[in-house]
């Protein structure tokens, strides 16, 4: 049961935001700020309201019911709409509660995207690029950007690393599911007796963190420059660009080399190490908060089994939630996508409310 009182708090918060963004005299540093909370509330307000008529109704209908002078196909009619009442009243309660439920404060950051190739050799880099490729397709239809942040190709044509920036609305709360080890079982291309082979890439993804989210002194840098190495053009392995960015006191270190200028590279390796540093601390004040309790779901443990991809059965499996798809070219395609964040996300939730009952 919801006090009615919060469900009262949302209809007031609404109206008063509507009158503030009506005004004209909000600061326009605030303006975006409560645009955004304007809208979210926008999107349970016609639930809240309808929930406080619920009690109304109901008196309505138990008098109904409790007057002796109407006939009984009235009384059945009455019984049957308290029914349909209580039972709407609840899939509604349930979604006041999900709205209720404590946000994560990263959910609206853009997202930085690490996959690496992991056992199975060259095909894990291939399986790597294929992922990546799928990502792609997914942000292009959500019309997403992506910047590469950095790339180290294999010999086959794949992966042995990716990292790329998603730059966008709420792009972490949709993406966060997706860390975890990736394994793909299928017939490599180099296979000559046709067998199966079973390969493995691990994704990351770090909401990315802004200099306000995490303080980092110049003096717990060490930063050091050399010649970048592997195939470049022009002047991209003949001059000291590539930069290593060391944070002293974790011992975290990112190398970055993509680009022709020290300075460019050394922007990105700070917006990595940046994201790592934060993720490092939620990390911490997570383990702190939920020392009795781990999520089924999960977003932060790299050596978790995520996900499936069978391609000779052509399905894909989500281990975490028993959830398969035989749909895998779709899939990769980008196209039944959201069915399997849309599941994940329903299950994360779920398990929040399981705890506050």
């Amino acid at each position: 049961m919801i006090p009615l009182q919060k469900v009262k708090d949302i209809i007031s918060k609404h109206n008063n935001l509507e009158k503030e963004l009506s005004s004209g005299k909000i600061e326009p540093k605030l303006f975006a700020k409560k645009s955004k909370e304007y809208s979210n509330l926008g999107n349970i307000i016609s639930t809240a309201k309808e929930y406080l008529n619920f009690d109304n109704e109901k008196k309505d209908l138990e008098q109904i019911l409790q007057d002796k002078n109407n006939d009984l196909e009235i009384i059945e009619m009455a019984k049957k709409d308290l029914i349909e009442m209580e039972s709407r009243k609840l899939k509604f309660e349930n979604k006041l509660k999900i709205f209720l439920l404590p946000r994560d404060e990263d959910d609206d950051k853009n997202a930085i995207v690490e996959i690496r190739a992991g056992t199975g050799g060259l095909e894990a880099s291939l399986f790597c690029a294929d992922l990546f490729k799928m990502y792609e397709k997914v942000c292009s239809k959500k019309k997403w950007q992506i910047e590469i942040i950095n790339i180290s190709k294999s010999e086959a044509g794949g992966y042995k690393e990716i990292i790329f920036l998603v730059n966008g609305n709420d792009i972490y709360s949709y993406l966060k599911y997706e860390s975890g080890v990736h394994r793909v079982q299928r017939i490599p291309k180099t296979e000559t007796q046709g067998r199966v082979h079973t390969s493995a890439a691990t994704v990351v993804v770090l909401p990315e963190a802004e200099e306000v989210d995490i303080q980092i002194k110049d003096t717990d840098l060490r930063i050091d420059v050399f010649r970048a190495g592997g195939p470049g053009g022009q002047s991209v392995n003949t001059t000291d660009s590539a930069v290593r960015i060391t944070h002293l006191p974790t011992g975290l270190s990112v190398s970055q080399q993509d680009e022709k200028s020290q300075h460019k590279n050394k922007a990105k390796g700070m917006k990595i190490l940046r994201a790592r540093l934060y993720e490092l601390e939620r990390s911490r004040i997570d383990q702190e908060r939920s020392k009795d309790r781990k999520s089924k779901i999960g977003t932060g443990d790299r050596s978790e089994r995520i996900r499936t991809y069978n391609f000779p059965q052509g399905r894909i499996t989500d281990h975490r939630i028993n959830l398969t798809l035989h749909k895998l070219e779709e899939f990769l395609e980008g196209e039944v996508f959201d069915e399997m964040i849309e599941s994940l996300t329903l299950q994360a939730q779920e398990e929040s409310l399981s705890r506050l009952n």
